[in-house]
């Protein structure tokens, strides 16, 4: 009989497989509009929009380093989620150019889905133990080490990067960005919280 209280090795693949596909498409959709976004997607992003570098690759090259502190705080069980999480969904945003082609997406509806996708898929692999790796690792250990809480953490690291973006990024872009970025916190912050599950 399984435990009710949390998830199976199966659950865990399908729920993070599910995270990678909704998530690749949300990066598509990024990747398509030239958005940036927070986090590690919006540094990838800064970086293949200045550089012309492919998205994906530059993707999975910033968010590969940050596994060794998941490794340290989070332990050997997240941090190999969290690879293999980060790996798939790299793979899966390369490919998916050729599966899925736009014609015409409005700016803003593109930033709403973005952000819900990606919101969902975040949603799905943190429940199922992993994560899309990045900096946000670190603001859980600077919250761990000095108190300051990670939320805000985060909150001054986006601040920055969109600040940085507007030197590259035309005005609407940004905006839209923004938007975006928006969505996608309002979602998790609406949508995840622990006492409202019972699995791990």
């Amino acid at each position: 009989m399984s435990d009710p209280t949390h998830h199976s090795a199966i659950e865990d693949a399908q729920g993070i497989a599910f995270g990678v596909c909704m998530g690749a498409v949300g990066m598509h959709v990024l990747s398509y509009m030239g958005f940036v976004a927070g986090q590690t997607p919006g540094i990838a992003a800064l970086i293949a929009h200045v550089t012309g570098w492919s998205f994906p690759a530059v993707y999975f090259a910033v968010s590969a380093p940050f596994l060794v502190f998941g490794w340290r705080r989070m332990g050997a069980g997240f941090a190999l989620k969290t690879l293999a999480t980060v790996a798939a969904l790299s793979l899966l945003t390369a490919l998916l150019p050729r599966w899925i082609s736009f014609d015409h997406i409005a700016p803003g509806f593109a930033a709403i889905l973005f952000g819900s996708l990606f919101g969902i898929a975040a949603l799905a692999v943190v429940r199922h133990g992993g994560s899309f790796g990045g900096v946000s690792i670190l603001w859980l250990m600077l919250q761990d080490r000095t108190g300051f809480r990670a939320g805000y953490a985060q909150l001054i690291f986006d601040a920055a990067l969109f600040a940085l973006s507007a030197f590259f990024i035309a005005p609407a872009t940004l905006g839209w960005s923004f938007l975006g970025a928006l969505v996608f916190n309002l979602f998790l912050a609406i949508n995840h919280r622990k006492d409202r599950y019972i699995a791990t």
